[in-house]
């Protein structure tokens, strides 16, 4: 059957969505002789990074420049965060898969490995008292169709890639260059907003950016935090961001005995903005001159230290580009820098924690998504369990409500 998957080695390191149960079943069958537990190095073969770098981390790259504060999971409970669903989703189809990069199927060949990182990871973070809400992408601005293009001939790229290393017999390559060739198809969606409904969790239709939506719902004090894992938030006015939220755990480095810790890192604007000396439109000019989703190159050779360098100098973005050669860009820049400015968000939402549907779910993923039951009832019983705990509360509607 395609979803069963032989007893295999731990191959990299913990998978992130195991986070709070390192030993967590992922593999849909319910026969104890097979699972999948696969794990994963965010250090690549530096092949396999050129390959990947455009579609599993995506967005503006202001890591040099933004100070972030390491914190645990746990500290994060009692508090609300808004999820980038799709940025979750395209990491739990990258890393849940077989040795040869087969992602996770049920019987009628459905690929559920996006079921499977979302049910896992959201109980887990409800177990630890967090609110999640997800939030999903509407449709994309225009001037996001370049790095449309481009993540689909990466993606071919690398699908080309995986057959040839499947053919030489070459897995673990196959398994890697798999992981950049993830779909996200409209069933998947569809799927994850049907399971975050039956287990009681909201989630948000953006009418066009997730990230853009989550960075507006921060905004207005319907969430605590929002979360992904790019920058991008940052550039759409987040107060307030945390990365790793479902990336988080122990990982093994690759061919070597050594373990290190990927962890929640929170990022707040006020503090970026004052260690950069700049406002909140200058860094979004920053941003452009270093390259977003809406114009992917940037300014050649413009690397982060060196964009806010001269946007410190001459003030903006427009006042610096006659000292930069060879500035193209594939719109106006004004428009990109509208779009981070004034986003298509909408309020036309509403947000309520509730009591998981208990039967809906075991119905919905293991009669129709054959994942175990036993291991499914499980991982609610330890989310309900938590969620009382955290709160000290004696019934659950006290803590949804």
């Amino acid at each position: 059957m395609p979803q069963l998957v032989h007893v295999t080695s731990m191959m990299v390191e913990v998978l992130s969505v195991t986070a709070v149960h390192p030993r967590g079943w992922f593999c849909n069958c319910g026969t104890p002789l097979y699972l999948l537990c696969f794990r994963i190095s965010q250090l690549y073969y530096s092949r396999y990074l050129q390959i990947t770098s455009r579609v599993l981390f995506l967005g503006v790259d202001l890591r040099d420049l933004v100070p972030r504060t390491a914190i645990k999971l746990q500290d994060l409970g009692g508090k609300s965060i808004a999820i980038d669903a799709y940025n979750a989703l395209y990491q739990f189809l990258a890393i849940i898969r077989q040795p040869d990069g087969t992602p996770l199927k049920d019987s009628s060949g459905h690929v559920t490995s996006h079921l499977s990182g979302l049910f896992y990871r959201t109980s887990n973070l409800v177990e630890l008292g967090i609110k999640p809400i997800y939030v999903f992408d509407g449709t994309p601005p225009v001037l996001k169709e370049i790095e449309i293009k481009r993540r689909r001939q990466v993606k071919e790229q690398a699908l080309v890639l995986y057959e040839r290393a499947l053919k030489e017999g070459k897995k673990e390559e196959a398994r890697m260059y798999a992981q950049a060739t993830s779909h996200l198809k409209d069933y998947m969606a569809d799927d994850s907003k049907k399971l975050l409904g039956l287990m009681g969790v909201p989630w948000v239709q953006a009418p066009s950016e997730g990230e853009a939506q989550a960075a507006h719902l921060t905004k207005r004090g319907d969430s605590d935090y929002c979360a992904s894992q790019d920058y991008d938030s940052l550039l759409f006015g987040a107060p307030r961001f945390v990365r790793n939220v479902t990336v988080s755990g122990r990982r093994k480095l690759p061919r070597k005995n050594v373990y290190v810790e990927i962890v929640p890192e929170v990022v707040e604007l006020e503090k970026v903005l004052r260690e950069c000396g700049i406002t909140y439109e200058q860094l979004v000019d920053v941003g452009i001159l270093i390259g977003t989703d809406f114009n992917p190159d940037g300014i050649k050779g413009l690397g982060p230290r060196t964009a806010l360098k001269l946007v410190r100098q001459h003030g903006s973005l427009e006042a610096a580009l006659p000292f930069l050669e060879n500035a193209e860009f594939p719109a106006d820049p004004r428009k990109i820098r509208e779009i981070f400015l004034h986003p298509a968000v909408t309020d036309g939402y509403r947000i309520d924690w509730r009591e998981p549907d208990v039967g809906g779910i075991v119905d919905f993923m293991c009669g129709q998504r054959d994942f175990s039951e036993e291991r499914v009832r499980n991982s609610l019983e330890r989310m309900q369990a938590g969620a009382k705990k955290v709160k000290g509360k004696t019934t659950l509607e006290k803590w949804f409500g």
